[in-house]
């Protein structure tokens, strides 16, 4: 009969041999986790569609998989890299006129305080907002450094073209084995989490809902707010449309700010410098299609699937934002939907424990 103190002693150096290891194993993988982190969403958004094609194929897993990887560089991939091209070159052209003088912020200022009313610039006035020449200064270095950063960093075209290849192969690669073998690996996890049947299945299926809520629900929305945002910019001849574009759509990503943060003052610039009609037309084009994009498209993408509240959505991506970047879009949620799914098991089972009968 084995000692129990031996026992006792293997079990810890065993757990402590596992946790050396997956510590060990995630700092190797640190410097690619948002690549990975991208090929696991994917997958998930991509792997229905991959499991019609696979039985439209006669269950050959690789064939399917392949042909999934090629649907999603077709559809995904392609589009953002020209669209990226797109938008650091016109970046780019914004900074240079900004660096140049063409572009002067002043003007526009100037324009806006002169159609105001004498009270209200003598309330801009008590706060220095009249100062054109230290709001100038302010608003071209903020212009000229987004702009330098836009041309810089869109999608790592540029300088950083090799980095974002390679990241994106190795993306590609990880996707097409998730796809192919992903119910094993499931299996496999769902067998090595040291939890109940029951939890761990809710916790996997909260997981795969809040990704697809937060892309289908998020990024598809957010595109396509920004997509006609920018194409009202372009009808009216605002310069850098597409520019806007990006950012209307990247803040349509964040919870009760929107798109409305970009047209909406620029609507008013127009009514302020006398552009009357093109800017009731914002206004009303704002309002009524960008506006009503995310009330009708939003329940119809995410269905009837788990919802955080709002006010967690909110704290939780910008908070992901802030410390994991882009791709904390995705992540400050789903921490959030796991912490609160965990403290809802227990809960429900300390509740259960205490209202159990004794023995």
């Amino acid at each position: 009969m084995a000692n129990p103190r031996m026992k006792k002693t293997e079990d810890r150096a065993f757990m402590l041999l596992v946790v050396l290891a997956t510590l060990a194993f995630a700092w190797v993988l640190q410097p690619f986790y948002a690549t990975i982190l991208w090929g696991v969403v994917v997958a998930i958004l991509f792997n229905p569609l991959n499991l019609r094609l696979r039985k439209k194929m006669g269950q050959r897993k690789s064939l399917a998989s392949v042909t999934t990887v090629l649907l999603v560089i077709v559809m995904v991939i392609l589009p953002l890299i020209l669209i990226s091209a797109a938008l650091g070159s016109q970046a780019s052209g914004i900074y240079r006129m900004v660096e140049s003088g063409e572009l002067d912020p002043a003007v526009y200022l100037q324009r806006i305080l002169d159609s105001l009313p004498i009270w209200m610039r003598e309330i801009l006035n008590q706060f220095g907002l009249t100062d054109l020449a230290s709001v100038k200064d302010r608003v071209t270095g903020l212009l000229a450094q987004a702009s330098k950063i836009v041309a810089a960093r869109a999608l790592g075209i540029g300088l950083g073209a090799f980095d974002f290849a390679l990241g994106l192969g190795i993306m590609l690669y990880l996707l097409f084995y998730l796809l192919r073998d992903g119910d094993t690996l499931l299996k496999r996890v769902k067998g090595a989490v040291p939890l109940g049947t029951e939890q761990k299945t809710i916790l996997l299926e909260k997981i795969s809902l809040v990704v697809r809520a937060t892309v289908k629900g998020g990024v598809v929305v957010a595109a396509i707010q920004g997509m006609l945002g920018g194409f009202a910019f372009w009808l009216l001849g605002i310069p850098a449309s597409l520019l806007w574009a990006v950012v209307m759509a990247f803040l349509s990503l964040i919870p009760a700010i929107g798109a409305a943060i970009v047209w909406a003052p620029v609507a008013l610039y127009l009514l302020a410098t006398g552009s009357i009609w093109q800017g009731l037309l914002l206004i009303g084009y704002g309002v009524l299609v960008i506006g009503l994009v995310d009330n009708l498209l939003r329940p119809f993408l995410v269905g009837k699937s788990t919802k955080l509240p709002d006010y967690i959505v909110l704290i939780s991506t910008l908070g992901g934002i802030e410390i994991f970047g882009l791709q904390g879009f995705v992540v400050g949620p789903l921490i959030a939907a796991i912490f609160m799914v965990s403290w809802d098991m227990f809960s429900k089972a300390d509740h259960a424990a205490e209202n159990s009968p004794p023995p």
